[in-house]
């Protein structure tokens, strides 16, 4: 008896929307650790990060339904499921958060992320593939433009907050970000040539 080719994402998240559970187990075998390392990097501590993981799988298991598949980026979507579900989570432990009540609305409207059609598919391999690659290029940003950065994406900051806890004009936060994701475009396209 032949083996079977091990399913893709795309087929792995369509047999989840329709609940089967070896499928979501096989997400979860094939992207915990990715995801989980994400979140650690965001939240940084072990108990709240295995939470917010443990929180993923059971929101890709209620919705993934939610996921447009004529995208097909599986990968991205993930990634940023995991990644808007821990920067909630960070901002919920701090003091003083004002942060809506949490609920299905809130949920599906800042935690299931939205993807752009327009993005590109890309998979955990490529991914992987490119790692270093991003590495590279983020580093080459100045400090400045990592920090921005990093507040953006890691803390999940708006433009707004960035500028009141840099004490800088919003305008210029609004400059460095769109400078910072310029030149990160242009050393990762310099990095492959």
């Amino acid at each position: 008896m032949a083996l079977s080719a091990p399913s893709t994402d795309i087929e792995l998240l369509q047999r989840t929307a329709n609940y089967d559970s070896k499928a979501l187990e096989a997400l979860y075998n094939r992207y915990s650790s990715l995801l989980y390392t994400l979140i650690k990097k965001i939240v940084d501590d072990e108990t709240t990060a295995e939470d917010v993981l443990s929180d993923v799988f059971t929101i890709i298991w209620k919705k993934a339904n939610y996921f447009d598949f004529s995208t097909e980026n599986v990968y991205t979507w993930l990634v940023a499921l995991a990644r808007n579900k821990a920067v909630d989570s960070l901002k919920r432990l701090q003091e003083n958060n004002n942060l809506e009540p949490y609920s299905e609305d809130f949920e599906n409207k800042y935690i299931i992320p939205h993807l752009s059609p327009s993005i590109d598919s890309l998979n955990i391999k490529t991914a992987i593939n490119l790692k270093e690659n991003v590495e590279t290029a983020l580093n080459k940003l100045t400090d400045a433009q990592q920090y921005v950065i990093y507040l953006a994406y890691y803390e999940g900051l708006t433009q707004k907050e960035i500028a009141s806890k840099l004490n800088i004009p919003l305008a210029t936060v609004k400059s460095k970000i769109k400078i910072a994701l310029s030149n990160l475009k242009g050393n990762l396209i310099k990095g492959e040539t």
